[in-house]
């Protein structure tokens, strides 16, 4: 037996631990689990534990309904709000076919095929994300608990005590915070999580996405992820650094270059803006998600780059001095609720793509994108990410990067299930509508 599995039952037995939740998620990144005994474990581990497929959003059909959900050991970790009477323990899990087969629906498989992928060219993918949401009073209207702003500290933010036993709870099940603080609209909070390897740092993005609600419906507060539940201010993002690792040297990193930059990150970065639109239904998958990604919302709309301008879809920071491996770029339009396995695959074969086919990087932009005029965009030849989610899926139908990236089966579902959503959009009729049209037509 493989000496993570072994670590993990030897635990298991020591702290007498009374039940283990496997977990995965469903196509849209909603997490699913199942409780077994620890008398379970160890089968688990060898053969997998069968499930119906079919009852989970864009897996199985009906007549191909069973998979395996195969624990990865690596994942284990104990749950620190679980009884101390009754210790619980959590692993992420791979779903395989009956054969053992790799699951054409699994998001997790996604992500570690093209990963795999971007390692037989010699490179591993380091991602940092700064996860925003919002704390409400209910989860039926959106009532902020606070009117505070960016860094703000007050006394009286019960959102601040929230978000400190967030932490305390992530650092207890080994996840890493770099940054936590108030957003700038109301009863908005972000928290980043340490560099890491992008599979961990998916695992670690729906880790924390149940821990924030975990606490916040312990206090009786409702915790959200929408893109943007209020009509004023900012929505939530989850702005993304990223790198590529060739061993422990960052291959984004030049010193000879006049920001650090190497060619191959120019590369990476050209690929990421030349098939943004392609994979922005990913990144940005409600159709909530658009009413963020609109000018005077600090959220891009227009597909460029720049150095510290945080109006550019892609911003290069500023590098700390003398370490090389801080060298990254940040994309900005991917919202809180994209599902991450989903999420960086695409940016990562769009990054790839650039590579491999030596795109060339567009001129810096350097005017604040948020105060363009469509005029002015349109004369400086910048394209615009997708409006709206009909939009967008309409671009991701004809990308054949998405499609491989994906996989058909995800690919296929996808479009039908966001197309359908769009439809349902579409039908209704809003408070907006009622009180604008209503009196004068």
């Amino acid at each position: 037996m493989e000496p993570q599995k072994e670590y993990v039952l030897r635990t298991v037995e020591e702290r007498g631990v009374r039940l283990i939740r496997l977990w995965f998620t469903d196509v849209l990144g909603q997490l699913k689990s199942v409780a077994i005994s620890p008398a379970e474990l160890d089968g688990a581990f060898e053969e997998g534990l069968h499930f119906d497929g079919s009852a989970i959003d864009g897996f199985s059909r009906v007549q191909e309904s069973d998979v395996l959900a195969v624990p990865d050991a690596s994942t284990f970790e104990l749950l620190p709000w679980a009884d101390a009477q009754e210790p619980t323990g959590r692993i992420f899990c791979d779903i395989r076919n009956l054969d053992g087969a790799p699951f054409d629906g699994d998001p997790r498989q996604v992500l570690r095929r093209n990963l795999e992928s971007a390692r037989a060219k010699g490179y591993t993918f380091f991602t940092a994300p700064e996860i925003e949401f919002f704390y409400f009073t209910n989860s039926v209207t959106p009532e902020p608990l606070d009117r505070a702003g960016y860094f703000d500290l007050t006394t009286a933010d019960v959102g601040s005590s929230l978000r400190r036993r967030t932490l305390h709870m992530l650092e207890a099940m080994g996840i890493p915070v770099e940054y936590s603080f108030h957003e700038d609209s109301a009863s908005q909070h972000e928290i980043d999580l340490r560099y890491t390897e992008t599979l961990d740092m998916a695992d670690n993005i729906m880790t924390l996405r149940l821990v924030v609600r975990k606490i916040a419906l312990d206090a009786d507060i409702h915790a959200t992820f929408m893109p943007k539940p209020l009509e004023e201010g900012q929505g939530s993002g989850m702005h993304t650094h990223m790198s590529l690792f060739e061993g422990e040297v960052n291959l984004f990193h030049d010193p000879g270059d006049e920001i650090g930059l190497s060619e191959l990150a120019r590369q990476f970065m050209a690929g990421v803006l030349h098939h943004a639109p392609e994979f922005t239904a990913v990144t940005n998958q409600l159709v909530n998600s658009y009413k963020r990604m609109v000018s005077g919302y600090e959220s891009p709309s227009y597909i460029s780059w720049a150095r510290n301008n945080r109006s550019a879809l892609i911003r290069v920071p500023i590098h700390k001095a003398g370490k090389a491996s801080s060298t990254r770029i940040e994309y900005r339009a991917l919202d809180s609720a994209a599902n991450p396995y989903l999420a960086y695959s695409v940016i990562l074969a769009a990054g790839l793509r650039g590579i491999e086919e030596g795109y060339a990087l567009p001129p810096e932009a350097a005017a604040d994108m948020w105060s363009l005029s469509r005029a002015d965009a349109k004369a400086a030849g910048l394209r615009q990410l997708p409006q709206d989610l009909r939009e967008a899926l309409d671009c991701m139908e004809e990308s054949e990067l998405v499609r491989e990236t994906l996989g058909d089966h995800i690919f296929e579902w996808f479009l039908r299930n966001k197309r359908a959503e769009w439809a349902d959009y579409q039908r209704r009729v809003t408070p907006y509508e009622i009180e604008r049209y209503l009196p004068s037509w």
